[in-house]
């Protein structure tokens, strides 16, 4: 039927230009509100990343193998810990390694203050969950580079459209499960803790999300997985870190520059994935254990 040339029966340009001179309408008189409103985004990841660089790197590296060592009880991953990041001190890549650190803590920390919240309220509220799970679908499918253009028009390059970019691409796994594990809980165990007396809000915070702590922690680790993976695209619009390393590899097709860096993020991918997985095993455990003994 559209054999050759597409048929222009439809003139889509006026669309285009509807939905283009929306947007500058957007930003020429709601710029500054936008602007005002991520003020304290900006704040946290500057405050996070003066944190981190005043403190020193052993302490940063001792505080890791600590967290590592607590959650497996092993020392395997506390040494894979400790070289990694020794690795990238000796590579001079620390100040950037501090910076994406500070990037990816603050964009999953904001997915977690939004996320959890409106996970619950999708597994509470059928009506919800049929309107947000499109829009999260759209979220996770849509290409990464597109979340850069509307937010680089209103705040400009810097580090909060690269944040509010990270964190558009990181919420929706948090969000998904978040849902998942609450409705997952039992029947069962609803109906018990209703006979008991427990209202709608004991039964939310004393039952349901305690039992689905191993989903929504697997959230988390999705959720952190999805910023690092933003790092590179981010430093595009001014994010630095090892993003820009990588990028200023490629401008300069310096390999060792690109390597190294690429190396270091998937170091920092390494540790935190590790780790949070590891404390969800571990939190399941003790609930299963906890279950057992009821």
């Amino acid at each position: 039927m559209f054999e050759g040339e597409f048929p222009e029966f439809i003139n889509t340009r006026p669309l285009r230009i509807w939905l283009d001179d929306g947007l500058n309408w957007v930003v020429r008189h709601w710029g500054d509100a936008f602007e005002s409103a991520a003020y304290p985004l900006l704040v946290m990841l500057n405050t996070i990343e003066d944190w981190l660089l005043a403190v020193p790197w052993w302490m940063i590296i001792l505080t890791f193998a600590a967290l590592a060592y607590g959650a497996t009880r092993k020392w395997t991953l506390p040494l894979v810990v400790i070289i990694g990041l020794v690795f990238m001190g000796l590579m001079e890549l620390w100040e950037d390694s501090v910076k994406t650190m500070a990037l990816m803590i603050s964009a999953t920390v904001t997915a977690i203050v939004f996320s959890i919240p409106l996970g619950i309220v999708m597994a509470r509220s059928h009506i919800v969950q049929r309107l947000v799970t499109p829009i999260l679908d759209l979220m996770q499918t849509m290409p990464s580079f597109v979340y850069l253009i509307p937010t680089v028009m209103i705040f400009g390059p810097g580090k909060i459209p690269a944040l509010l970019a990270t964190i558009v691409y990181a919420a929706p796994p948090l969000v998904r499960l978040t849902d998942l594990g609450i409705r997952q809980v039992e029947p069962s165990v609803m109906e018990a803790a209703q006979a008991f007396g427990a209202s709608p809000r004991q039964r939310l915070f004393g039952v349901q999300i305690p039992l689905a702590l191993p989903t929504i922690l697997a959230g988390v680790n999705q959720t952190t997985m999805m910023a690092l993976a933003m790092v590179v695209i981010a430093s595009m619009i001014g994010a630095g870190g090892l993003g820009y390393q990588v990028l200023q590899g490629i401008g300069r097709l310096e390999v060792s520059r690109g390597v190294f860096a690429g190396l270091g993020i998937v170091v920092l991918a390494i540790i935190f994935d590790r780790i949070t997985q590891a404390y969800g095993k571990q939190l399941q455990e003790q609930i299963g254990l906890a279950g057992g003994r009821s």
